[in-house]
């Protein structure tokens, strides 16, 4: 057994070896590990008893799983209409340049993990984020440079 089966044994056993558990199995594990390291693809196969491009094909068909680490500050930009015709587009741009990453990236110091969204909710304060729980709300190039101007200081160094 390798050191990732031994590592995922307590999730493991309290699935049943069936295909039908292939989502919540990975849910679990994505839970644990905080994303889907591509060698736990083959132990969660093993365990469902599904070839692993099924679970590739699951896991990668829904947005809510993760091929590569997060940070631990994950910055969403609202990509719905109205925060699309407030201006989203120049939003996600100025965190590009703040945070020095791309979207679906994340920081090398592994602090901001930058996505967009469909939409956060937050219509009526269009354009928003928002950082882990916390919504910024009407914001402006201006106001995501301030947010971010220590993350700006050391994506630049």
């Amino acid at each position: 057994m390798a050191s990732t089966d031994t590592d995922l044994a307590p999730i493991l056993d309290t699935f049943e070896r069936r295909p039908e558990t292939l989502i919540s199995l990975l849910q679990a594990v994505q839970g644990r590990l905080g994303y889907l390291p591509p060698e736990v693809l083959g132990t969660v196969a093993r365990h469902a008893r599904v070839p692993r491009s099924r679970v590739y094909g699951v896991a990668s068909f829904y947005s809510q799983f993760r091929f590569n680490p997060v940070g631990r500050h994950r910055v969403a930009v609202c990509r719905g209409t109205a925060c699309h015709v407030r201006g989203a587009r120049l939003i996600l741009e100025e965190l590009e340049r703040s945070l020095g990453i791309k979207e679906g990236q994340t920081t090398e110091d592994m602090e901001y993990s930058l996505e967009t969204v469909a939409c956060i909710g937050c219509c009526g304060l269009s354009p928003c984020i928002s950082v882990g729980d916390e919504v910024s709300a009407k914001l402006t190039a201006k106001k995501v440079r301030k947010l971010f101007k220590n993350a700006q200081r050391s994506a630049h160094k």
